[in-house]
């Protein structure tokens, strides 16, 4: 293939997963904003996050036979539409103070967000594979780096008490705009990924004869990808309200010890490809989960916020490469990368998009604070099942044989 077009095709795709992080942060950095105008408890803004995860739960098993049906380009403007439209209605609920309308919205912008991840993910599998290299890291380095960006303007925001309606209604300009422009310089639809995905979704038995949900090493992989998912998706959502609340800061020091998460993730998922391609992704992968189980705990402990914060420098730094290295392994096959990313994208989402919500139930009963331990059961898990990530021998890949 054209090395331009390849090369255009990583751009878009960084560009895509960048405004897919500014988007999701300028959401998450203003929680105890959102949480203070609706008047809601810890636990009843959890019960309120549920409905992002409950949206994405039912979009993320699907995502890949919509991929399938209209190709990546389309699958991910539909995603971005249905983004907007959420932003939208939630805009209004919040305009309106009221929580039921809130609800609706976020079911939406939810099942949006996850027909986007899974899109964003197919296009830099297949943009990794033609280069060669190791830059999924490079691409979820870009939503850390939108994210990291959406945190700030979120702090500054709130800040200088700019609604969040008006927020959200800049969002979805942005968000309308991206996806008209930036997806048409995606890459030509895989025939083998597409062909896969088509097998499954219409209940044959593709490559090998196997569902990719029946598959250990898929399921495996996405155990690493749900422990890592989990660890980011709990700070992005409580590590703002647990340094308002655990250590008094205000909600723009919050936003910005956000913004200190994101950074550090931002920055070792840029270099990390480097190390996985010089030691290999297991090695990385303990190491980046032994930093995030110890800034975790330091982050929680902590007895000041200049060590709270440097527990989230460790704690951003070994979030970052679970969940793209997860990636990478689960397209090592190009022939089963459609349908084997969508399985671990949908594991990995649901622990990012549903188990931060339930740490808020948790938060009523011991403080958001001492809840985020709860997380460390899961990097262990992690750590425990990081083997499968080696890649796949040449003689398991089908894709090999064509």
């Amino acid at each position: 293939m054209n090395q331009q077009a390849i090369r255009r095709a990583a751009t878009a795709t960084f560009v895509v997963f960048a405004i897919n992080g500014f988007v999701f942060a300028s959401w998450a950095a203003r929680i105890p904003a959102v949480t203070r105008v609706l008047d809601l408890t810890a636990g009843e803004m959890g019960l309120l996050l549920l409905t992002i995860a409950a949206g994405s739960v039912i979009a993320l098993p699907l995502a890949g036979t919509v991929v399938a049906r209209i190709g990546t380009a389309s699958a991910l403007r539909t995603g971005g539409a249905v983004v907007a439209c959420g932003g939208v209605v939630v805009a209004i609920a919040l305009a309106l103070g009221s929580v039921p309308l809130t609800a609706v919205g976020l079911f939406f912008f939810g099942i949006g967000i996850g027909l986007w991840d899974v899109s964003q993910n197919i296009e830099g599998a297949d943009v990794e594979r033609h280069l060669g290299r190791t830059v999924m890291p490079q691409f979820h380095a870009g939503f850390s780096g939108g994210a990291f960006v959406g945190a700030l303007v979120g702090a500054g925001l709130s800040a200088v008490n700019v609604s969040m309606s008006i927020h959200l209604a800049a969002i979805v300009v942005l968000v309308s705009a991206a996806m008209v422009a930036v997806p048409r310089f995606f890459l030509p639809e895989s025939a083998a990924a597409t062909a896969g995905v088509d097998a499954q979704s219409a209940g044959e038995p593709a490559a090998k004869g196997r569902s990719a949900w029946t598959e250990r090493r898929t399921l495996l992989v996405g155990l690493v990808v749900l422990g890592a998912a989990l660890t980011e998706g709990a700070a992005n959502d409580w590590i703002a309200k647990a340094t308002v609340d655990g250590l008094g800061a205000t909600e723009s020091g919050g936003a910005i010890m956000f913004a200190v998460f994101v950074a550090s993730m931002t920055l070792t998922r840029f270099f990390g490809g480097r190390f996985i391609d010089a030691y290999g992704r297991v090695p990385v992968l303990y190491g980046s989960l032994g930093a995030a189980l110890l800034g975790l705990v330091l982050f929680v402990v902590a007895p000041s916020i200049w060590l709270a914060a440097l527990g989230a420098v460790l704690w951003g730094a070994g979030a970052a490469m679970g969940f793209p290295m997860g990636m990478s392994a689960a397209a090592d096959d190009p022939a089963r990368a459609a349908v084997r990313v969508s399985v671990v994208s949908t594991i990995g989402y649901v622990a990012f998009l549903a188990g931060p919500p339930l740490l808020g139930f948790l938060g009523d009963h011991v403080t958001v604070r001492w809840a985020l331990l709860a997380i460390g059961v899961a990097i262990i898990a992690s750590i425990l099942t990081a083997p499968a990530a080696r890649p796949l021998p040449a003689s398991e890949r089908v894709g090999a044989e064509s």
